[in-house]
């Protein structure tokens, strides 16, 4: 064991409170000794649930393990509490290009590079995924997807996250010239339609300025529709966020979570002139709620381009 190590150790096992848990998982993760590491990791992070170093100490670890799926939920988490994190930034985005969604990847390094324009590491490998995107086109993970890509329904790019259960196909659906100028017109209003891909479509509602209800549905827990009334507040609550954020001076804001004990919420915008919410089971992780709102918010904004 090195000094260093020998001094950390004794340090948290003296103080337990102390952040030096940090430096002595890190010190480990370095060394190798990931199980150790993750032990050190995981008993301070259940004391500092809060803390997005700790999350993003755990992904880390987590990811050189092996274990990618549990990487993404711990760099989500880390991103729910600090938005702006570039380390969880790129280290999602790496777990998106495993996976084979450039588009997703490219989106979090730009996240990265506004949240730190002087990270030249951020420009190299936003540099590199562009290059061997085009390179690339199609990454091996999605390929059984691809007998599904010429249906009429087919929607475009999504998240392929590890461990997710929906993938969806990454390009087809951008060359399809027939099939675009059908869709928009005759059924701009049909409900799901954008998101009928992810997990059916289902709690999941996109609402333009003025609180109306473009795309989605929403049913209260007797099976009653209420996607309507449920957009015209969401206008509401997008134009107090963006007020808070503004008066506060934290340019715009990105995501919404709320944790209640009968759902998870969680609101993003597609574009500057729409809210979208999505809602799952309190079972499931908000990280993973999180992830749903994110492709359903890619979905509706190319869904949106299609129809104006």
């Amino acid at each position: 064991m090195s000094d260093d190590i020998r001094t950390l150790t004794a340090r948290v096992a003296d103080e337990p409170t102390s952040l030096a848990f940090l430096e002595l998982a890190e010190a480990l993760r370095r060394r190798g000794q990931l199980e150790a590491a993750g032990k050190v990791a995981r008993g301070g992070l259940s004391r500092y649930p809060g803390l997005a170093d700790a999350h993003d100490l755990v992904a880390r670890i987590l990811s050189d393990e092996g274990d990618l799926a549990g990487a993404f939920d711990a760099w989500a988490d880390a991103l729910r509490l600090d938005p702006m994190r570039t380390s969880a930034l790129k280290g999602i985005a790496f777990l998106y290009f495993r996976a084979g969604d450039a588009t997703a990847a490219i989106e979090h390094l730009q996240r990265a590079a506004e949240a730190d324009p002087d990270d030249i590491s951020i420009a190299q490998a936003l540099a590199r995924v562009r290059r061997e995107s085009r390179a690339m086109p199609s990454a091996p993970e999605p390929e059984p997807f691809v007998e599904s890509a010429p249906a009429p329904d087919s929607s475009p790019p999504a998240d392929a996250a590890p461990a997710a259960k929906s993938h969806i196909q990454l390009e087809p659906p951008m060359a399809e010239p027939q099939a675009a100028p059908a869709a928009p017109q005759p059924e701009p209003d049909e409900l799901g339609s954008p998101f009928a891909a992810i997990d059916g479509g289902r709690s999941i509602v996109l609402v333009d300025a003025n609180g109306l209800l473009l795309a989605g549905s929403l049913t209260t827990p007797d099976g009653a529709e209420s996607g309507d009334r449920v957009a015209a507040e969401l206008a509401g609550v997008s134009r107090e966020a963006s007020r808070a954020v503004r008066l506060l001076g934290l340019g715009h804001w990105h995501s919404i979570t709320l944790e209640c004990p009968d759902a998870h919420f969680v609101l993003v915008q597609p574009t500057r002139e729409s809210v979208l919410l999505a809602t799952r089971e309190p079972s499931l992780p908000m990280a993973r709620v999180t992830l749903v709102a994110e492709r359903a918010a890619r979905e509706a904004k190319a869904w949106l381009e299609r129809v104006q």
